[in-house]
């Protein structure tokens, strides 16, 4: 393996390594006798909780990707602001969220995941989801294929569902439903809600439990790339709501905009989607 050039598929078992690890050290204060007190939880600038764990995974996530590849930048959600100047020039980098779904980590429901995504000219070419309570792993590269590891460390192939399911079975935030995701399920006819938290939403139509998940509100980029990464190499696309691809760095602003996440492109998903404020 080249240093300069790491090739994806000698990648992705150590990152899948990485996140394990991060994942066993959230565990390690989520399985804690003072889990979440007063001192664990603190608020960032945009209201969102932080706690120990966030900044426990984002430290052994760093340290593990900067001894894997110290030549690839790192951009992780703990990491503080990097300003666009330095990152506009990136055309391969790490995005990394340590922790996603921290509040159902403090709901202690356990659907909560580590990401870490390989962005390479805006597009999420490799990804990792990691989800430390039920120890399963979802991870695929382009030309490599998409897996889902559970947890008995058996490997198993995962694609999209294709054709869906003539009831629809859509997933949705379990913490956030906007009123315009209300008014787009209303259009949509008869179909199955499945709630859930954090990243797995993408994975569930990654391995085909699902046909749909339409985000109709904000999310940041390291929210999103690990997951869209299995999606799209599972076979399904992750596309704002004009059909274009979900793009990482190329905009000053880190946020997302709405997006659409399915497995089976023969259905026009994106209508009746209402404008984007």
């Amino acid at each position: 393996m080249s240093i300069e050039n790491p090739v994806l598929s000698d990648l992705l078992n150590p990152v899948v390594d990485i996140c394990v690890g991060a994942g066993e050290a959230i565990l390690e204060i989520y399985n804690s006798d003072d889990f979440v007190n007063a001192t664990d939880v603190q608020t960032k600038g945009d209201d969102s909780p932080l706690t120990k764990a966030d900044l426990a995974a984002h430290k052994h996530i760093v340290a593990a990707l900067e001894k894997l590849t110290p030549e690839i930048p790192i951009l992780s959600e703990e990491s503080g602001g990097i300003d666009w100047e330095t990152r506009k020039s990136w055309d391969r980098y790490w995005l990394v969220d340590p922790l996603d779904g921290t509040k159902e980590f403090i709901k202690r429901n356990g659907e909560f995941t580590v990401n870490i995504a390989l962005i390479e000219t805006h597009e999420a070419v490799l990804g990792v989801v990691h989800v430390p309570a039920q120890n399963e792993t979802y991870y695929a590269a382009r030309d490599v294929g998409a897996y889902k590891r559970d947890a008995e460390g058996t490997n198993h192939f995962i694609q999209v569902r294709k054709p869906a399911n003539k009831k629809p079975v859509v997933v949705g935030s379990r913490s956030h439903q906007s009123d315009e995701l209300k008014a787009y399920l209303a259009q949509l006819g008869d179909h199955e809600m499945t709630p859930m938290g954090s990243s797995l939403k993408l994975c569930l139509v990654a391995e085909g439990k699902a046909d749909l998940y339409p985000r109709l509100g904000l999310t940041s980029e390291w929210d999103t790339a690990a997951a869209q990464a299995v999606v799209e190499v599972a076979g399904g696309e992750v596309v704002t709501p004009d059909r274009n691809p979900l793009l990482y760095n190329a905009k000053e602003n880190i946020l997302n905009p709405w997006f659409m996440v399915f497995g089976d492109a023969t259905h026009d998903w994106c209508k009746g989607i209402p404008e984007q404020a």
